[in-house]
């Protein structure tokens, strides 16, 4: 692998990334995991190197549930990122988070089913601490960066991943409403907990599209639609490239936050 191949910072999101990156370069990079969604795209921010990869392919042809997170993640890590931002646009369970907000979310809550969500499926076990699961240094660089921006955020919230690639039922978003959790996706899992097992610092910035299945006793908010997600996605689009370009700019020369030592302690002997 050459040094043009190599790249400390990576991203997941949308095809529309690639406009963002400059002096860009596409790779094909093989995984004992099978093949990440796409080629690896390796460009310039700021004078950072920063890999991409469109989580969903670059036609948008893997539905969440058919990602191979584990093939995106060992990619990034050949290549040598120790950064990476998951943005995902995501729709909201309380009133108080609004489309067009973001969330610098803290937790999430798994509700997949069958995917496949560890490097570690022996001889060897290693149990991956994930009290705190988003990197407490890229969460308060965002953070700052979305205040310096002045983006409309919420600098904590719990994400509930479903399996898609359906939407909820009003009964299902009422129970997850009522447990108090603010937003609700379908990529995180396990793309956050397989960073983690390969000591890669990762955030998570959930861009707001809709209102789950609206609101309950509001009838002028109405059910999600994959019209309205695209609509309110694209509208700020560019809020989601400035907020990460602005945070890239504060990553810390060193690591010595949870993520760059995960592993320590964590083996089964």
């Amino acid at each position: 692998m050459t040094g043009n191949q190599k790249a400390d910072i990576g991203v997941f999101g949308g095809s529309g990334f690639y406009s963002f990156l400059e002096e860009t370069e596409e790779y094909e990079i093989d995984t004992p995991y099978g093949n990440p969604s796409d080629k690896i795209v390796i460009g310039r921010v700021g004078g950072k190197k920063v890999a991409f990869i469109p989580r969903h392919g670059r036609n948008h042809n893997l539905p969440p549930h058919k990602i191979n997170y584990r093939a995106n993640i060992y990619a990034m890590k050949k290549i040598g990122v120790k950064y990476i931002f998951g943005p995902c646009a995501s729709g909201s369970l309380q009133p108080h988070i609004k489309p067009g907000q973001f969330v610098i979310c803290d937790q999430f809550v798994d509700r997949t089913r069958g995917r496949i969500d560890t490097f570690y499926d022996g001889p060897k076990t290693i149990h991956v601490a994930m009290v705190e699961p988003y990197c407490p240094v890229l969460r308060k660089i965002s953070i700052e960066s979305a205040k310096e921006l002045k983006i409309d955020y919420h600098p904590t919230g719990t994400i509930v991943v479903i399996q898609g690639p359906r939407f909820s039922t009003r009964s299902e978003s009422r129970w997850f409403t009522s447990q108090g959790w603010e937003v609700i996706g379908m990529t995180q899992y396990p793309e956050v907990c397989l960073a983690r097992e390969q000591e890669i610092c990762y955030v998570n910035i959930s861009l707001i599209t809709d209102y789950d299945v609206g609101l309950e006793g509001n009838p002028e908010i109405m059910p999600v639609t994959i019209e309205e997600v695209i609509r309110v996605f694209k509208e700020n689009n560019e809020k989601v490239k400035s907020l990460i370009f602005k945070a890239i700019s504060k990553i810390p020369d060193k690591r010595d936050c949870i993520c760059s030592h995960a592993l320590k302690d964590a083996a089964v002997n």
